[in-house]
C-alpha cells in the first residue's frame, strides 16, 4: 500500500538535503463557531477514543509548503500582496463527509473564495520551486477536519454515523494567517497575519 507522507515527512526533507520547515496558510472561525466545533472535535474524541481529533485547533488550510527558514520574509511580503486584493468573505460549513480511508470534515459549502485564492496562489508556487523546494500543495477542495489519520475501522465506523448528522454554521474570514513547523509531530507557530480588504457591499451591484 502506498504511504501518505505529509509534506514535513522526514523522507521527504532528506531528499532535498537541507532544512526545510513546513508553511500553512489557514483560515480561522470566529470565536463563536470555533468553540462549538472543538466540542464536536471532543466529543469525536471521546466517542471513538482518538485523542488526535481533540489536538488540532479548528482550521482551513488553504496552501501547505515546504520552504528554508531565509525565504521567510519574501514569503510574507508575497502572500501580503496577494491577501491586499482578496476581500473578506463568508464561509459556509455544512454537515460532514470523509476522505477515505483516514479524514471525517466539515464540508465547505460555498468555495469560490478559497477557489480565488488557490489561482492567486500560484505565483507563491513559481517562487517556492525557484528556490529548489518542493511544490506549493494547494488544497483544491477546502474543508475543516474533525479528525484526521483515523485507523480506517473507525473511519468507516464514523461515517457511518456522521452521515446522518447535520451542522451547519458560517463564519466571516477577515484575516489569513501563516503558521510554521519543523515536522509533521510539532506544534505550529504563527508566523504573520494578513488582513483582508473589507467585505464587498454587493447591495447595488
Amino acid at each position: 500500500m502506498k504511504t501518505d507522507f505529509s509534506l514535513s515527512h522526514p523522507v521527504i526533507q532528506e531528499m532535498y538535503g537541507y532544512e526545510l520547515y513546513e508553511y500553512l496558510l489557514v483560515a480561522h472561525p470566529d470565536i463563536i463557531v470555533n468553540e462549538k466545533i472543538i466540542a464536536e472535535k471532543l466529543f469525536f474524541s471521546g466517542e471513538y477514543l482518538q485523542k488526535i481529533a481533540s489536538k488540532t485547533q479548528p482550521h482551513i488550510t488553504i496552501a501547505n509548503f515546504l520552504a528554508k527558514e531565509s525565504m521567510e520574509e519574501t514569503l510574507i511580503r508575497w502572500i501580503q500582496r496577494i491577501c491586499t486584493q482578496q476581500h473578506s468573505f463568508m464561509v459556509t460549513l455544512n454537515n460532514y463527509s470523509g476522505f477515505p480511508p483516514h479524514t471525517i470534515y466539515l464540508r465547505v459549502q460555498n468555495d469560490q473564495p478559497f477557489q480565488k485564492l488557490a489561482k492567486d496562489l500560484k505565483v507563491l508556487n513559481e517562487y517556492v520551486r525557484s528556490c529548489s523546494c518542493p511544490p506549493v500543495k494547494i488544497i483544491s477542495k477546502p474543508h475543516l477536519s474533525i479528525a484526521r489519520k483515523l485507523p480506517e475501522e473507525v473511519y468507516f465506523k464514523a461515517l457511518t454515523q456522521y452521515a446522518h448528522k447535520s451542522f451547519h454554521e458560517s463564519f466571516l474570514v477577515k484575516e489569513l494567517q501563516l503558521l510554521k513547523r519543523k515536522h509533521q509531530y510539532d506544534s505550529c507557530k504563527r508566523i504573520n497575519v494578513f488582513g483582508l480588504s473589507p467585505e464587498e457591499n454587493t447591495l447595488f451591484n
